[in-house]
């Protein structure tokens, strides 16, 4: 299968890209320099040989930086996401677009279901939200996901190897996603029916606890000054763009597909040192 994936640089595109070649796949992953997808001329030009599979992993997010922002986060989020669906649609080729859990309040207090209804509290998730409806409306897939590690695991590891204590938010709660097990799950949606999914690995945490962990799963490999991770309130970590407090997804739709969604907990433990931010 030959696979296009936008934001081919970025956590997720990196990981398709490996996962997808493993599978013998053929896979494109041009980084924002070689496919920009605010110009729908380089979007046509990026599909002219028509791949089987295009995986819109191209995103603004950047939260505060959004908040000053507001039109570059919607230029990628959501004009862009437009010019990749609607190309898509016009050559009939497959997408598979990556959303956010951002596109929820937070109110919550049970796991977000894919009809609930959307209601960002940021301009990330406000822009993701507008992305979503135009790859809906153009016939795509879409999938939601929360708290890729990648990123998290290596802020969370450079301050342990510096600090001896760690004071990480306790009172936001979701469902991490190891890179490697979203990109899996997007290439097998090419072949379930297109409709709007949720993707996170099982067992819903705050960010303290998926911080300990982190620190505990590195510990011995990494050279770490880190002797505790302090739970701290969200109002003592103020920040510009607000962040939902409660954010699980649902995922019970994507397991009826067929696809699995293993526990973050062992992922963790299993993952590389070098996916955790390890030097």
């Amino acid at each position: 299968m030959r696979i296009l994936v936008t934001g081919g640089r970025g956590q997720l595109g990196r990981s398709i890209a490996r996962r997808g070649a493993a599978r013998g796949h053929s896979v494109v992953a041009p980084g924002r320099d070689e496919l920009d997808v605010r110009d729908p001329q380089a979007v046509a030009r990026a599909l002219a040989d028509v791949p089987d599979l295009v995986i819109n992993a191209a995103a603004y997010t950047e939260l505060d930086r959004a908040e000053r922002d507001v039109d570059a986060a919607f230029a990628v989020n959501a004009r862009g996401a437009a010019n990749v669906a609607r190309a898509c649609a016009e050559r009939r080729i497959r997408l598979v677009h990556v959303s956010t859990d951002h596109v929820f309040d937070g109110r919550a207090t049970t796991p977000y279901r894919e009809d609930d209804p959307l209601a960002p509290v940021n301009v990330y998730g406000a822009s993701k939200a507008e992305g979503e409806r135009e790859a809906r409306d153009a016939g795509a897939t879409v999938v939601r996901t929360s708290w890729l590690v990648s990123a998290f695991a290596a802020k969370i590891l450079s301050l342990a190897a510096e600090h001896a204590i760690l004071r990480v938010v306790g009172d936001q709660y979701g469902c991490p996603t190891i890179p490697d097990d979203l990109a899996d799950a997007t290439i097998a949606l090419r072949d379930v029916v297109p409709d709007t999914y949720h993707f996170c690995n099982a067992g819903p945490t705050s960010r303290h606890d998926l911080a300990s962990a982190i620190v505990e799963a590195a510990r011995g490999a990494c050279a770490l000054r880190c002797e505790h991770v302090e739970a701290i309130a969200t109002s003592d970590a103020p920040s510009l763009a607000r962040r939902p407090a409660y954010s699980v997804l649902d995922t019970t739709r994507i397991r009826a597909a067929g696809i699995a969604t293993p526990p973050w907990r062992g992922r963790i433990a299993e993952a590389s040192l070098a996916m955790l931010g390890c030097r």
